[in-house]
Formats: C-alpha cells, sequence, structure tokens
C-alpha cells in the first residue's frame, strides 16, 4: 500500500464522515469505523465515486477487545497505520450531575475517554511502523470553559486532553505527532441534540471544519501536544 493509510473512528456521519471523504480525495486510504454497517457501505459509495479507498470495520467502541482485534487485522493486512483520527465520541446525558444515572455516566467516560487509551493501545505499534505517524483526537470547547449541566461530557474531554497531552509527550522525541482539534460549534447531529433551540444554518458545516483537521494528518504537520481551534 502506496497510499497513507489513516483509521477514522465515528466515520459514518458529522465530521468523521466529511474527514474520511476529504482523507480519501487527499490520497489516504481510510479505515473507516462506526457501529452502522449501513452508513459504512453508503460512505463507502461515496469514497469509490471519486476514486478513493477504503476499508470498513463496522464496530462497537465499547467492545473491550474491538480496538485489539483491528489492530491485530491491520498489522496483517497493512503493517502500519499512517495516521489516527479519533473522532467518535458520544454526548452522553445533559443535567444536574446528581440527576445522571451511573449507567449513563459509564458509558460516556468509556466511549470518550477509556476507547481511546484502548485505540492508542492497539494502534501505537502500528504507528511506530509508519515513516511519518500523525494522530488527533477530537475534543470539545467545554474542557477550557465548563458549564453546567455538561458534567459527564466534559470529563471524558478533559481526561482525553490530559490523555493525549501526556501521550504526546512520551513520543516527543520520536516520530510521532498526536494532537488535539477542537472543532468548535458545527452542523452535526450531536450539536443539534445539545442546542435543539439554535440555528444550524449559523454554524459551519463538517465540510469546512475539515478543512482545517485533515492537514492535521499529513507528513508536513510538525507540532505535537497541541491543541488546535477551528476558529483560531
Amino acid at each position: 500500500m502506496e497510499k497513507r493509510i489513516t483509521l477514522v473512528t465515528g466515520a459514518s456521519r458529522g465530521i468523521g464522515k466529511a474527514a474520511a471523504l476529504e482523507l480519501a480525495r487527499k490520497g489516504h486510504h481510510v479505515v473507516a469505523t462506526a457501529r452502522s454497517k449501513l452508513a459504512l457501505e453508503k460512505l463507502d459509495d461515496e469514497i469509490r465515486a471519486e476514486g478513493g479507498s477504503a476499508t470498513l470495520v463496522p464496530m462497537d467502541l465499547k467492545e473491550k477487545t474491538a480496538f485489539e482485534t483491528l489492530g491485530q487485522a491491520l498489522a496483517t493486512k497493512f503493517g502500519r497505520l499512517d495516521g489516527l483520527l479519533a473522532n467518535a465520541g458520544i454526548l452522553g446525558t445533559l443535567g444536574p450531575l446528581q440527576a445522571i444515572g451511573p449507567r449513563s455516566f459509564e458509558e460516556t467516560i468509556e466511549v470518550n475517554l477509556t476507547a481511546n487509551w484502548r485505540l492508542i493501545r492497539a494502534m501505537a505499534p502500528l504507528l511506530q511502523r509508519s515513516d511519518s505517524p500523525r494522530a488527533v483526537f477530537i475534543t470539545s470547547g467545554v474542557v477550557p470553559r465548563p458549564r453546567a449541566f455538561w458534567g459527564p461530557y466534559q470529563a471524558s474531554k478533559a481526561g482525553l486532553e490530559a490523555l493525549v497531552a501526556g501521550w504526546a509527550d512520551e513520543n516527543e522525541n520520536l516520530k510521532l505527532r498526536a494532537n488535539l482539534f477542537d472543532p468548535g460549534a458545527t452542523r452535526t447531529g450531536m450539536r443539534a441534540e445539545a442546542m435543539p433551540s439554535e440555528d444550524p444554518m449559523t454554524l459551519p458545516t463538517p465540510e469546512e471544519v475539515v478543512q482545517k483537521l485533515v492537514p492535521m494528518l499529513e507528513e508536513s504537520e510538525t507540532r505535537t501536544g497541541a491543541r488546535i481551534s477551528f476558529r483560531d
């Protein structure tokens, strides 16, 4: 495989889908993961219609061995991984902390934080085999600006930022460049769920946002341990 091989989690919709399409246009072979097999097949149709290529991996991030199994499969098929876009996440329950049930709280932490640790653990050996490994993790503006009723979500993203910053520091003298990307308010289904009264037409589209995100997965990216905001 002469193309850059880039894994995108949560690739079936929103920023993940827009990034997968843009990466394919830029010549990457996209390894796309999501829960919905049908949505992944639609993504594959769009990628192929533009002359790109993809590998589809339907999976649930809450399955504890999912990334380990995926890592073994990618090692067998490609032998390396050049890019990692950790985009998948859930909003969880918004509301007073004392009103949020244990199952919802634990699921939010599991998907937004713990699954990304499993992702790093499984993909780090493959990234080390790349000549120019790049990793980007999607974060949120609620981390520097915590607000009422967003407790589990903002806690999971704050934990993610600490996790990635530490990983970047561990690899600062190696080839890996690992960064965080804050897209800000974007015209996605998750944003509509969080802010149902907001006019979505006032927000940038995922296609606009990924114009700043995708270059962070190219060989030319030199920053590491950085937190990049779309609106900066």
